[in-house]
């Protein structure tokens, strides 16, 4: 009878073991490691980085999700480690920093010439897990290829606020996270998070420096559908309408709510069409082009704000809001949903650095509008720094040329190496209009 029982408890065990084997085998197949260089804009110079993450491909025809911080637009070389150890180049296909995801293709034409072959790992449903569940890391850990760590779904729904963590942009406005203690270190990054079977629950994407078991992951059902956008546009559209929104825990006898009723707006975008509507901040907004709005906790806000992202660009939406006694009616058309960080240069006989002004940035700096270009760095003994512009400064001419694309600056510098000569530069510094003579 002991045997009996023995038997039963370990033949169910050996079954389960050789499940997740097969599960894993494939799956570990289809796990890479990601050599990137890049290219960056600093200090009024343009220099060349390096950094190595990790990727899983999700598709027969090579293509590999990882995380924008991993690779970036600006990258001029990607070189993918397959599990066989043989490496191939690969492109960029789309980013998306929203939501730290980015979607490359490997030279499948490389491939097929040296006759190599790879499997392309599949989806879970992110939406069915629970804290507690075990799960597995699989990446690049500090470079050391094949590293699987294990651990538990410590929360299935994590909130963070935007931390700007992809290169200054914006990060983790349109979804929560997946917290797990399975252990995630530098180059882990775009790997992913696995269940027993092998399915791609995760994406592996950050983790508190200094804390212990405290890792996080972009939820699968999230890149499943971002990662299909990318393989179409390369980008992802999404709307705007200026709302900051916050929480009503512990507020609604304040404003004489009911409890789930409502998403305060904490602040209102200076110059955004919810401001230009009249919306203002500590107004609730209760419906959303008829449908009841729940933001109560953390949690809830980043689906609202997904709802308002996903609306076509130029989309009129019906407000319902609640200021003081009164229940007041609005309609906003949305514009283009814009990064805060605009695309970057360098001007390197200058000795010059920039980045374009975008909407976002004029906005949250108070600009009149979003014309011209920031400078990020000027080079010590360089022309620039000897005419005294400085990192912050914003250039809005150069001669009688204004600034107000990067193109034009470019076209501006083409002529000077060309035919070198003094150039006038306009500029703002703290409100204020400057002139400058850059000198070859």
């Amino acid at each position: 009878m002991v045997y009996a029982t023995l038997a039963a408890l370990v033949l169910p065990l050996a079954a389960g073991a050789a499940g997740m084997s097969r599960g894993f085998n494939k799956l570990l197949e289809a796990v890479v490691r990601i050599d990137v260089r890049e290219i960056e804009f600093e200090n009024g110079a343009k220099r060349f980085t390096g950094g190595i993450g990790s990727g899983v491909i999700i598709a027969e025809d090579g293509l590999v999700l990882t995380n924008a911080h991993v690779v970036s637009p600006q990258a001029v070389e990607i070189s993918v480690t397959l599990a066989n150890l043989e490496r191939v180049s690969a492109t960029l296909v789309g980013w998306d920093h929203w939501t730290d995801l980015a979607l490359l293709r490997l030279d499948t034409a490389s491939l097929k010439a040296r006759g190599l072959g790879f499997s392309a790992a599949n989806f879970g449903d992110s939406s069915e897990l629970f804290a507690g569940q075990t799960v597995y890391a699989v990446g690049t850990p500090h470079g050391l290829t094949r590293t699987v760590t294990r651990g538990i779904i410590s929360n299935h729904n994590r909130y963070f606020e935007d931390t700007g963590g992809v290169n200054g942009h914006e990060t983790g406005s349109f979804n929560t996270w997946l917290q797990t203690d399975a252990a995630i270190n530098p180059g882990n990054s775009g790997g992913p998070l696995v269940t027993e079977d092998g399915k791609v629950i995760g994406i592996n994407s950050r983790t508190y420096i200094g804390a212990e078991n405290l890792g996080f992951a972009i939820p699968a059902d999230v890149a499943r559908r971002v990662a299909a956008a990318l393989v179409k546009e390369g980008t992802i559209t999404r709307s705007y309408i200026g709302l900051v929104p916050g929480v009503l825990q512990d507020l609604e006898r304040f404003y004489a709510l009911a409890s789930n009723t409502g998403m305060l707006i904490n602040r209102v975008d200076p110059g955004s069409p919810a401001a230009k509507a009249g919306l203002r901040a500590g107004d609730v907004l209760l419906t959303l082009n008829g449908k009841k709005v729940d933001g109560r906790f953390p949690e809830q806000l980043p689906p609202i704000q997904q709802t308002i992202a996903s609306l076509p660009v130029g989309a009129k939406v019906a407000l319902e809001v609640k200021r003081g006694t009164q229940v007041m009616p609005f309609t906003i058309q949305t514009e283009k949903l814009e990064s805060r960080v605009g695309e970057e240069w360098a001007f390197e006989k200058w000795g010059l650095s920039v980045r374009k002004v975008t909407r976002a940035y004029a906005r949250e700096n108070q600009l009149l509008d979003a014309s011209g270009l920031i400078v990020l760095g000027a080079q010590p003994g360089y022309p620039a720094a000897e005419a005294g512009l400085a990192r912050g400064d914003i250039i809005t001419k150069v001669g009688s040329e204004p600034i107000t694309e990067l193109v034009r600056l470019k076209k501006v510098y083409e002529a000077y190496e060309a035919q070198p000569g003094p150039q006038l530069v306009e500029a703002q510094r703290n409100r204020r209009i400057s002139l400058y003579v850059i000198k070859p």
